[in-house]
């Protein structure tokens, strides 16, 4: 499971959205509420159309998923209000790129330690998985893989751009409501200059598959200690989070710090109306969150 893949399952548990939809797409509120309270048994389903468990397999995935919502009510959610009352505090003025930057930091924080938390089920699951699963796992992976291509190398350059200004202006249009015509000509020309680059994202993901599907093979050999299946789990999770090619990550900071400026330059373009919109879209995150919390205090 690539970090691409981690997000796409662990975005449910989300409650920050509303800035992470510009920058790697999160749904939304409403969505966020419901799929939180459902969040287990989504990942589980999830996780079964990649490796289609056995009957032990999913007790034990089941249990855990359940106990990691439980980690994350208690101790993630509580700083996602605070987070979210910053980000109110910044959306009623203008913004810098760092300031978007730095809030996007935060909020990836939350996600990595949520990853994190799900090494010890992966560890204890990986070295139960039968060749059957492990080729299973590679076909969906395949065709994962296939399905981007398709949507993202196959087409004109301009059709991959008219793609991202599409993605773009959903997703701001949720925070802000309609976007006005020179707001959308500042993302029309962001996404003209984007240095985003099929080829090398294609190139990062094919990389973290085989390494997914090594790391997993090599769990099978039956003569590793706890430890060491801990340890090799922790590098693979790593991997994923933080690419070992130089290259691709300094692409990747390269196109953060890219849609930290184009939604910069959007935000101060906004008006008092629209600003007002986003303050609110955070607020409605921070009720659910604290609703959230209460839901989970109430059940103890």
């Amino acid at each position: 499971m690539s970090f691409r893949s981690f997000t796409q399952l662990f975005r449910l548990w989300g409650i920050i959205g509303a800035l992470l939809a510009v920058l790697v797409g999160v749904p939304g509120c409403s969505t966020l509420k419901l799929a939180y309270s459902n969040a287990p048994n989504l990942s589980y389903w999830w996780l079964d159309r990649y490796l289609d468990f056995d009957d032990a397999q999913t007790l034990k995935v089941r249990a855990d998923l359940a106990a990691v919502q439980d980690w994350h009510r208690t101790h993630e959610l509580p700083a996602y209000v605070d987070t979210l009352q910053n980000l109110q505090s910044l959306a009623r003025a203008e913004v810098t790129p760092a300031q978007v930057c730095q809030m996007y930091a935060e909020i990836k924080s939350h996600f990595q330690r949520l990853v994190e938390q799900t090494g010890p089920t992966i560890a204890s699951v990986a070295p139960t998985l039968q060749a059957r699963q492990l080729g299973h796992l590679s076909r969906q992976l395949d065709k994962r893989r296939e399905r981007w291509r398709e949507e993202w190398l196959d087409g004109s350059p301009s059709e991959h751009q008219a793609r991202l200004l599409k993605q773009w202006v959903e997703r701001t249009q949720k925070l802000y409501g309609s976007l006005q015509a020179p707001q959308l000509t500042r993302l029309k020309a962001g996404v003209a200059s984007s240095a985003f680059d099929a080829n090398q994202t294609m190139q990062e993901s094919q990389r973290r598959n085989q390494d997914i599907l090594q790391t997993l093979r090599n769990l099978q050999r039956g003569d590793l200690s706890v430890s060491q299946v801990q340890a090799q789990t922790r590098a693979l999770l790593m991997r994923t989070m933080n690419p070992p090619d130089p290259a691709y990550r300094d692409y990747r900071e390269k196109m953060t710090q890219e849609n930290c400026r184009v939604f910069a330059d959007l935000h101060n373009s906004t008006t008092p109306p629209q600003r007002l919109q986003l303050v609110e879209v955070f607020k409605g995150y921070e009720a659910d969150a604290r609703l959230l919390m209460a839901q989970g205090n109430s059940e103890r």
